[in-house]
């Protein structure tokens, strides 16, 4: 067994205080044990101009203060780390990947995932929306990546609404997924619970979503409800409103049995 932890926060416009306070936070999971930790999306700026947060500071593959920040950290806890979603240089310079990044506990990224569904919506019954594709450049390829505590995949946020995405994860051997996300909180009061569960149901595999909270710059604001689900649908930890750690237990001899006393993912006939 291994405890793994999510992490979730109310990132604002200023870099350091938001490095500052996903460092405290990630010395908090370090301390309860955990092996691994999922920083939420868009952890270490929220600001009020989308070009700022993805064009300014988008790095260079391998090279940035916010991969560093994130090696440092992995490297001084000891600590597996999801890095939410960090802005990637792209061959559109105007249009980075928003990139999900595991470090291991050496500080060495060992996989990346870019976000491929962008979130081009209008949230119903609100005047609110959004066109991340004007920002962003998508990614094209589900990741899955070989841990010492098991297969981990890895999705963002507006992906949770494609299981077509998960069920590829899956046919690569995934265990347990994480997803940084920062959804809205009409959408995540509407359909972040459900989703989360049956990601988790359909694939027989722990969900860990990492959310942000709260109000930020330009009048966003987010759901929370950070969660780890277990692969039978049980949300064994939970947190509405607040910055907070949650640390579970993630056992892949019981998910071993499960899948194969109830091997729905074996009789698959499409």
């Amino acid at each position: 067994m291994s405890a793994m932890a999510v992490i979730q926060m109310c990132s604002g416009d200023d870099p350091a205080a938001n490095l500052g306070r996903a460092s405290a936070l990630l010395r908090e999971a370090a301390d309860q044990g955990a092996a691994l930790a999922v920083l939420p999306e868009n952890f270490a700026l929220m600001s009020r101009d989308a070009e700022r947060r993805r064009s300014k500071h988008a790095e260079q593959p391998g090279s940035g203060p916010w991969q560093d920040f994130a090696a440092e950290q992995a490297q001084r806890l000891g600590l597996w780390i999801v890095a939410g979603t960090i802005p990637m240089r792209s061959d559109d310079p105007k249009r980075p990947s928003s990139a999900c990044c595991l470090f291991d506990g050496a500080g060495a990224m060992v996989a990346r995932y870019d976000k491929v569904h962008l979130f081009d919506v209008s949230v119903p019954g609100r005047a609110e929306s959004y066109r991340e594709s004007a920002n962003t450049t998508p990614g094209r390829k589900p990741v899955v990546a070989e841990t010492p505590f098991g297969r981990v995949g890895l999705a963002v946020c507006y992906d949770l609404r494609f299981p077509e995405l998960f069920r590829a994860m899956s046919e690569r051997g995934a265990e347990v997924i994480a997803l940084p996300a920062a959804f809205t909180r009409a959408t995540g009061e509407a359909h972040w619970h459900v989703l989360l569960r049956a990601r988790a149901v359909e694939n027989l595999c722990y969900m860990l979503a990492s959310a942000q909270h709260g109000n930020h710059p330009g009048g966003r604001e987010t759901y929370g409800y950070s969660m780890l689900v277990e692969p039978w649908g049980r949300v064994a930890a939970e947190q509405g409103e607040g910055d907070a750690v949650l640390c579970h237990e993630v056992n892949l001899a019981t998910l071993e049995r499960l899948r194969a006393g109830f091997p729905a993912l074996d009789h698959r006939r499409l």
